[in-house]
């Protein structure tokens, strides 16, 4: 018996009775799922045990050190860290790695540019430290890219395809959840009547596609107040409403966001859209975030070369950010997306957004730094002239 037969059996035998449809949805999402899970433990199988050279002794290349030693031992082992070039060849030699990463922190005449070659020839990787650090941490090291990286590269523009696929999919989705949902949804409005006073909706305009504004539709899930307050998540939690609570950790309050799906106004899976009073200070705060030389980083705007979404990769992996310092950390998150943004990208993170509601885990604990990733916030993040970032600011809502 082949395995369609065996689920098909398995369908025809549930209450409501089966087609080969729905046992051909069923093979599907077993399949993908099982795939997903073995392609996982093949990476790490490849990993296992990687020797890993460290050249440089950069803050970039300390961190992907602390990286290292913080996740798993089998997966990479740091064999050695040499700070200057001259003697490469014989700490390869005693040390033999399978990935030197070059992390100088000055490279303009240091950088041994023949036995980085002469390890290439010999099966050894190398690969720049922002690139490690990426993989690590799955987020982008502001401080360590380029003008030229985000003028000249693809990287960041998704292509026409990729973006048909996003709003299909995500079109196609929003319909049907609003058509399947339409009862939850009728019962959410009516038990937030009942709950509190105030209205149903929870409205704010919203920085959307191209910098364009949009007003964003959420269920409401605080008390209204006419008091000037920092609206950061963890300085309002005294105004959650007590359904507000359970709205907010299973994420039920983001489903009228399917509206502006619909609308062609966000997707399923983007960069969370900032509001628009927000807007020139995540510009301002983008562009004053480096460690190294305190030089600007304006490519804040490349968050808007694409739909915001409902959830997104800064979402799962961080949660929510309770200051600017933690607002720009999840902004590595977004651009990391943005770099390596795919149909499939978008369906890990719609699967990582999936078991987050199931659980109800993420929205309670995201307020602190690393809640949702093994990774934490940076402890310090400095301006153009040394000064720290204010961690409140008196900026509407960022929830």
């Amino acid at each position: 018996m082949n395995p369609m037969s065996i689920v098909y059996s398995l369908v025809a035998e549930a209450p409501h009775g089966g087609t080969p449809l729905a046992a051909s949805l069923l093979v599907v999402g077993f399949g993908f799922l099982f795939g997903m899970r073995v392609a996982r433990r093949a990476r790490s199988l490849r990993r296992v045990g990687e020797r890993v050279l460290i050249l440089g002794g950069s803050a970039l290349a300390r961190r992907v050190v602390e990286e290292i030693e913080r996740g798993p031992s089998l997966r990479h082992a740091v064999v050695g860290v040499v700070d200057g070039a001259e003697n490469l060849r014989s700490v390869v030699e005693a040390t033999r790695p399978d990935r030197i990463v070059v992390g100088l922190a000055e490279r303009r005449g240091r950088l041994p540019l023949s036995r980085l070659v002469e390890s290439r020839a010999r099966g050894i990787l190398v690969e720049d430290v922002a690139e490690t650090y990426e993989r690590l941490t799955g987020k982008l090291a502001l401080e360590a890219v380029t003008p030229s990286s985000v003028i000249f590269s693809c990287a960041f523009t998704p292509s026409r395809l990729q973006r048909a696929l996003a709003r299909a999919l995500s079109f196609l989705v929003s319909v049907v959840g609003l058509v399947v949902l339409a009862p939850v949804l009728g019962l959410i409005g009516l038990l937030i009547k009942l709950d509190s006073r105030g209205p149903v909706f929870f409205v704010q305009e919203r920085v959307g596609l191209a910098g364009r504004p949009f007003s964003l539709i959420k269920f409401r899930s605080m008390h209204p107040t006419n008091r000037p307050k920092s609206e950061w998540e963890q300085d309002n939690r005294d105004r959650i409403t007590r359904l507000g609570r359970w709205l907010r950790r299973f994420r039920f309050d983001e489903l009228p966001q399917l509206v502006n799906v619909v609308r062609g106004e966000m997707n399923l899976v983007g960069p969370r859209p900032h509001p628009m009073t927000n807007l020139k200070l995540m510009i301002l705060a983008a562009r004053n975030v480096s460690e190294v030389s305190g030089d600007a980083i304006p490519y804040y705007e490349l968050r808007c070369a694409v739909r915001p979404g409902i959830t997104g990769w800064a979402q799962v992996r961080y949660g929510y950010a309770n200051g600017l310092e933690e607002e720009v950390e999840k902004i590595r998150y977004d651009f990391y997306y943005l770099k390596h943004m795919s149909l499939w990208f978008d369906l890990r993170i719609l699967f990582d957004t999936f078991k987050i509601v199931l659980t109800g885990r993420g929205a309670a604990g995201a307020s602190q730094p690393g809640a949702l990733s093994a990774v934490p916030a940076q402890q310090s993040l400095r301006g153009r002239n040394g000064g720290a970032l204010p961690e409140r600011l008196p900026t509407r809502s960022l929830l």
